[in-house]
């Protein structure tokens, strides 16, 4: 699940640094009620667990869905944003740049943007880690838009050089993933 709409969505700021977006930018006042609907609506099936990034979008999105549920939740900091480096705090236009440079070499690490193979790495250790651990159990992972398009691209088995060729993930929005057999 990607987080609701967030006060940097509402704002079009990249925060991607845990300083700034572990203790600020939660939810917006339409992100809470992105989640109030959703929640009315549940169409999958019912988490047993919930792991979530640390920062305070996603945190303020996993506590909602784990109230609605009655569950406890875990922070889990591989799930977080991507760092964008020398775009931190800068307008969200410049994630067009970021992206441009991923389609010619998804393995490169330039003005201290986290390179996407590294993203991919972290978050697919989550997935491998989970299916060992928790096998059959339904568990909802909160986290962020990039990060999860390059989760998805590789589950796919897409070069991750074209993990923007996948439609955005909106805001609140639910991917349902079936463990691998």
């Amino acid at each position: 699940m990607r987080h609701g709409h967030s006060l940097a969505n509402q704002e079009g700021r990249i925060i991607s640094a845990p300083p700034r977006g572990l203790v600020a930018f939660g939810l917006s006042p339409h992100g809470r009620a992105q989640l109030d609907a959703l929640l009315a609506d549940w169409r999958w099936a019912e988490p047993q667990r919930i792991l979530h990034s640390d920062f305070r979008r996603t945190t303020e999105t996993a506590e909602r869905v784990a109230a609605h549920f009655g569950l406890t939740l875990a922070a889990e900091p591989r799930l977080r944003e991507r760092y964008f480096g020398e775009f931190e705090g800068h307008s969200d236009a410049r994630y067009a740049e970021v992206w441009a440079r991923d389609a010619r070499d998804p393995a490169r690490c330039q003005d201290g943007v986290e390179p996407v193979t590294q993203v991919a790495a972290r978050m697919r250790s989550v997935l491998d880690e989970l299916e060992r651990r928790h096998r059959g159990e339904t568990i909802l992972l909160v986290s962020h838009g990039d990060p999860l398009q390059i989760l998805l691209t590789a589950l796919q088995e897409r070069a991750l050089s074209r993990h923007r060729e996948r439609e955005p993930l909106a805001p609140a929005s639910v991917t349902p993933l079936l463990a691998s057999r």
